[in-house]
C-alpha cells in the first residue's frame, strides 16, 4: 500500500535524519483525518521534484514531525505538456484538472473563450481559481507526483495565443480538423501546449489567430468529447509517444 503524501513549502534543508516540521491544513489532515501516528511512515514532497519518507516523532492538532529516512530528487518532466483549458459549465473544470494532473500536466491555464458558457469574473474568479488550484493540489498528492502542475490565473486569448508562439509544438483541439493528432511528431524535450475550447466550440476568428501563431489544428478522432475529457484523451495520446510513458 502506497504511503501517505503530504505537502511541505520546503524541502531544501532535509537530509537523512533531520527533522522536517508540517504544520496548517496539511498537519491537521494527517493527523485528525488520516490518524497518523507516531512511529507511521509518511512522504513529505515540496512539489518541485524532491520528497522525502520519514517517520513520525511526534504529533499534535495542527502539527507534525517528521524524521527523515530517505530522500529523493526528481527532474522535471520532459517534455513539459501545458493545458489551456476553456472554462467549461459546473464542476467540470475541476474534473478536467484532476484528470490533467494526474496523467502529468505541468501546466493548466484557464482560458475565457468566446463561447464559454461559465465567465470568471471578480470573486468569482478568485473562487474558480482557488478550486482549480485545490484540485490540482490534491489530485497531485493522490497521484504520488513530486512535481505539482501550476494552474495559472485566467487568461484572454491574446494570452493563449502568446503561450501558442512560445510553445516547441502547440496543437488546438478542433472537430472539423483534417490533421490526426496520431500523425503528430512529439519532441522528446522541451514544451508542448494544448488548446482545448468550450462546450460551444472555439470561434472561427479565435481559432485563426491560435493557427497564425504556429498551433496545429488537429482532431483526436471520429468522436467529439466534451471540453472536460478532450485534453486528457489528448495528453495521454501525446505522452504515450514519449520516453515519459515508455
Amino acid at each position: 500500500m502506497s504511503l501517505p503524501v503530504h505537502l511541505v513549502p520546503s524541502l531544501d534543508a532535509a537530509t537523512t535524519g533531520s527533522t522536517v516540521v508540517v504544520e496548517g491544513d496539511e498537519a491537521h489532515h494527517a493527523v485528525a483525518v488520516r490518524r497518523l501516528r507516531t512511529g507511521e511512515q509518511v512522504v513529505l514532497t515540496d512539489g518541485l521534484g524532491r520528497a522525502v519518507v520519514g517517520e513520525v516523532a511526534e504529533t499534535g492538532k495542527r502539527r507534525l514531525e517528521v524524521v527523515v529516512t530517505s530522500v529523493t530528487a526528481e527532474p522535471e518532466p520532459a517534455p513539459a505538456v501545458t493545458v489551456v483549458q476553456a472554462l467549461p459549465k459546473g464542476d467540470r473544470g475541476e474534473l478536467a484538472v484532476e484528470v490533467l494532473t494526474e496523467v502529468g500536466v505541468a501546466r493548466v491555464v484557464p482560458w475565457a473563450a468566446a463561447r464559454s458558457v461559465a465567465v470568471w469574473k471578480g470573486e468569482r474568479a478568485e473562487k474558480g481559481l482557488a478550486k482549480w488550484r485545490a484540485t490540482a493540489r490534491e489530485a497531485a498528492k493522490q497521484s504520488r507526483r513530486s512535481w505539482h502542475p501550476v494552474v495559472d490565473p485566467l487568461a484572454t486569448t491574446a494570452g493563449v495565443v502568446d503561450l501558442v508562439a512560445a510553445a516547441d509544438l502547440a496543437v488546438v483541439l478542433h472537430e472539423d480538423a483534417t490533421e490526426p493528432l496520431s500523425g503528430l511528431e512529439v519532441p522528446a524535450l522541451g514544451s508542448v501546449l494544448v488548446v482545448v475550447g468550450p462546450e460551444g466550440g472555439i470561434a472561427p476568428e479565435e481559432l485563426d489567430a491560435l493557427t497564425a501563431a504556429g498551433a496545429r489544428s488537429v482532431r483526436l478522432g471520429a468522436e467529439v468529447l466534451r471540453t472536460s475529457t478532450a485534453g486528457v484523451a489528448a495528453v495521454a495520446a501525446l505522452l504515450a509517444r514519449t520516453p515519459r510513458w515508455g
